[in-house]
């Protein structure tokens, strides 16, 4: 039976608190999802998962997965030594109609407000059915931390605006980096270029550091 949705930030923590300790396999069991072998192409597949079981109702909308509470959930792969594996999605950068945004409007701000974090072993000799799921907490960004995000933010879609978007690199940002998120290389949308004119390019994504997330597990679990 498909998991309705919570009604209460109590109720979301008792269902993060009942699936700790579990493995992806087990709980994929329990709502017959099928493990696949591998995530190389199936990247999304632990985050589909939790999301049905802990009853998030956003989908692909922009709005945070659990609409109602304003709380987004991010599962976060860690290794052995509790250290995040990859960098963390947050959402898709826009690059046409730039002028005029406002990080406080941002998308990435509205997702990044309330985030609930899922550390998941995720080490790559361990096969999906066996990662075991740690403890979620709840997570808002300090004002120091806001700051940052801000500045990332700022930096990156200025570059955007001015037509100079394939001069971002995953360099850029100390806690946010802006980078292609396709599938393939065939995959392009629109974008400002140079002289103001239209270009192809591929589509971007906001993604989180692991220097970033790593210093959010640092404060929570005092690693």
């Amino acid at each position: 039976m498909k998991p309705i949705k919570p009604h209460s930030i109590n109720e979301l923590m008792q269902r993060v608190s009942n699936i700790a300790g579990l493995t992806l396999g087990q709980l994929a069991s329990h709502y017959q999802f099928k493990t696949p072998e591998h995530l190389l192409k199936e990247k999304g597949w632990t985050g589909q998962l939790i999301e049905y079981a802990l009853g998030a109702t956003a989908g692909s909308k922009p709005t945070p997965d659990f609409e109602e509470l304003g709380i987004e959930l991010k599962t976060l792969p860690i290794s052995y030594k509790g250290k995040p594996l990859e960098t963390t999605f947050v959402s898709v950068t826009p690059l046409l109609n730039v002028t005029g945004m406002t990080w406080q409007q941002s998308n990435v701000r509205k997702k990044l407000n309330h985030v609930l974090w899922l550390p998941i072993l995720g080490e790559r000799d361990i096969v999906p059915f066996d990662r075991t799921i740690g403890s979620g907490f709840l997570w808002q960004p300090s004002a120091e931390q806001d700051a940052q995000l801000q500045r990332d933010w700022e930096e990156q879609m200025e570059l955007i605006a001015l037509g100079r978007v394939d001069e971002i690199s995953g360099h850029l940002g100390d806690a946010m980096q802006i980078r292609p998120k396709a599938a393939n290389s065939r995959i392009v949308t629109d974008a400002i270029g140079p002289n103001g004119q239209i270009i192809k390019t591929l589509p971007r994504g906001f993604y989180l550091k692991t220097s970033f997330t790593a210093e959010i597990l640092k404060q929570q679990f005092q690693l």
